[in-house]
């Protein structure tokens, strides 16, 4: 194959230039300072519309709003992106604490405005909906309305974004910089290296499992070592946002969350419904696997394993080729995305210590471009990673257009676009399997999506309930958080996973995520959302994508129910909308354990490139 020498590291120079001492970054916080400085005015002189003539006002004040969230997203991804890269960059975390001070500022503003729009008369703020230059703001301006605290006062939501700036979101970025400065002494290929976390969980697909083994239980050994630290962080998290609950009259902790998604709890608990009645499948071929390994059942190390040893690689160049291939066939549009995003170093894929752990995507909306963030080490499970996030870019490109206000989506549909991206691969992948073995590789690596949306998810799902519901009496301890972990695992998997991580609620960094609880629900939702898009792709062709960029771009300003309604006519609420995209994970899960039961099936080796090249292509 060609070497087209694709960069590894990504160009953050054409967005701001010179890193953590970039002088074009500082005047871009000077900007910042100015708009947030010219709201600040404005929304000072800005009263309770009385008048549908007011509207002007209202719509200037909501624009000048965009444009400083555009430009904060701008500023926060950069910054994102630098301490990722090097975690230890003190002038990045400078950077970050001056940002946190204007967005904070920011925020007070915001909540300002949304306490006038809430005071505003039923007549009056009917009138004002109805006239055309409100039209796009819609969505947002009745979403503010509805959801404003309505339980405290201007004063007491300012100091509480001063306590967050400062001490709640610390919080999270302790955690980040705790996890990226942690390193792991590993066996591999029989000479000890010293990786970081990242590096460390790559190894869960080694093809080699005292490699698997080893990484597990030093990693293990790490979080015994280190969980009282990480527990105090976690419940410090979980404590102040309990608080700012309780004050603000919410009952739920997740009346947060399911608003933050835009989902009815009928449509979440419609969803776990249907994946608590189809776990047997999936706890099926778990058991067929192990037994394909040699065990009774699963173990938590061997889960991403793949069902062969292949001592392949497969380089950087060769999957930006083959992901550019298949998302091709899908659109031109799609196609001319991914291209732009490796020609032009948008991805940050070398394989090294001393960077973070976490895998993302960060979107810059004033250039319209995004960046990937990942540890690339030749499995094919990378390239699914890879693929994942590229699907989170391609998402930030389909809204490029959209105004500030509604370029937010939430997280829900989020993760369905880039859950779309890897069902593109995966297909590809199975149609160009030309053995049984190479068609078990794949189906075997889709199977493992499954398990975690419908078992792994859901076990992160019971233990921040159950964990938020004790926090409530007081701390809780590193070994309670320990147990409440096992028995999430063992419901969620139905007793069908051997030596479990507890210590998930240590290394799973959803947790700490201090923007919103329960970072977990929405991605099984993406899930089976996703599958349903690709079976309408499939029908169409690429005429499909047309559809589906109309549905990323309706994404910031629809409830996930009317989003659904609009471009699948269907009623998630229902457990038969649910039902559908279970079935299809069914059928894999039978068919894998149908395959692996006949007596022509070789385990020894799979050539994961042939399955995933074109006939007669060279790698």
């Amino acid at each position: 194959m060609e070497n087209t020498g694709y960069q590894k590291v990504w160009n953050l120079d054409n967005i701001f230039q010179g890193g953590s001492k970039s002088n074009q970054f500082l005047d871009h916080i000077k900007r910042l300072e100015v708009l947030v400085y010219d709201l600040e005015k404005c929304v000072e002189s800005f009263t309770t519309p009385i008048a549908t003539n007011e509207v002007v006002n209202l719509v200037n004040i909501v624009e000048d709003i965009g444009n400083i969230r555009v430009n904060l997203s701008q500023a926060n991804s950069f910054i994102t992106c630098l301490l990722a890269q090097t975690p230890k960059d003190q002038d990045a975390a400078i950077l970050r604490g001056k940002v946190a001070q204007i967005e904070s500022r920011y925020e007070k503003e915001l909540s300002k405005v949304k306490n006038i729009v809430t005071n505003t008369k039923q007549d009056v703020w009917e009138s004002l909906l109805e006239m055309k230059e409100v039209e796009d703001y819609r969505f947002i301006l009745n979403e503010w309305r509805e959801n404003i605290d309505k339980h405290l006062s201007n004063h007491e939501q300012n100091l509480i974004s001063d306590l967050m700036a400062d001490g709640y979101h610390a919080w999270g970025h302790f955690y980040n910089a705790l996890l990226s400065s942690i390193t792991v002494n590993v066996q591999v290929d029989g000479k000890e290296k010293n990786l970081s976390v990242g590096q460390a969980l790559n190894l869960r697909s080694h093809p080699i499992e005292d490699v698997r083994k080893g990484s597990h239980y030093a990693l293990e050994s790490i979080w015994e070592e280190k969980e009282e630290l990480f527990a105090k962080i976690l419940n410090h998290i979980a404590g102040f946002r309990l608080q700012v609950y309780k004050n603000s009259g919410v009952e739920s902790v997740l009346e947060v969350p399911l608003k933050e998604n835009r989902m009815k709890k009928e449509t979440m608990n419609a969803m776990w419904s249907v994946i608590n009645q189809y776990k047997k499948p999936f706890s099926n071929y778990l058991k067929r696997k192990a037994e394909m390994m040699g065990d009774s059942s699963m173990k938590a190390y061997n889960f991403w394993a793949p069902i062969a040893n292949s001592h392949q690689k497969i380089q950087y160049d060769e999957a930006a080729i083959l992901i550019t291939e298949h998302f091709s066939q899908f659109g031109t549009e799609l196609e001319g995305f991914v291209k732009r995003a490796f020609n032009e170093a948008w991805i940050e894929a070398e394989d090294r210590a001393n960077k973070s752990a976490v895998a993302f995507c960060a979107g810059f909306p004033l250039t319209g471009e995004s960046r990937v963030f990942m540890t690339f080490g030749g499995t094919f499970l990378n390239v699914l990673t890879l693929v994942h996030e590229l699907g989170h870019a391609f998402h930030n490109y389909a809204m490029k257009t959209i105004n500030g206000l509604n370029k937010r989506y939430p997280m829900s549909v989020a993760e369905t676009a880039s859950t779309f991206s890897e069902m593109i691969i995966f297909d590809a992948a199975m149609k160009k399997a030309k053995s049984k073995e190479d068609k078990l590789f794949i189906l075997d690596e889709k199977l493992k999506r499954s398990v975690m949306n419908f078992m792994n998810i859901h076990s992160r799902f019971l233990f921040e309930q159950r964990f938020y519901e004790e926090r409530k009496e007081g701390i809780v301890s590193a070994n309670r958080l320990n147990q409440l972990m096992g028995d999430a695992i063992h419901e969620a998997y139905n007793g069908s996973l051997e030596h479990p991580s507890n210590y998930s609620w240590v290394w799973t960094p959803h947790y700490y995520i201090t923007r919103s609880p329960f970072y977990n629900f929405p991605y099984t939702f993406g899930y089976l959302f996703a599958l349903c898009i690709y079976a309408k792709a499939k029908e169409k062709g690429k005429e499909f994508e047309k559809d589906y960029l109309n549905l990323l771009r309706d994404s910031g300003s629809m409830t996930a129910e009317d989003l659904v309604m609009k471009h699948l006519g269907e009623d998630i609420t229902s457990e038969e909308f649910w039902e559908k995209g279970m079935e299809i994970c069914v059928k894999e899960a039978v068919e894998f354990v149908k395959l692996t039961s006949s007596d022509d099936i070789e385990y020894g080796f799979v050539d994961f490139k042939h399955a995933l090249y074109e006939k007669g292509r060279s790698v």
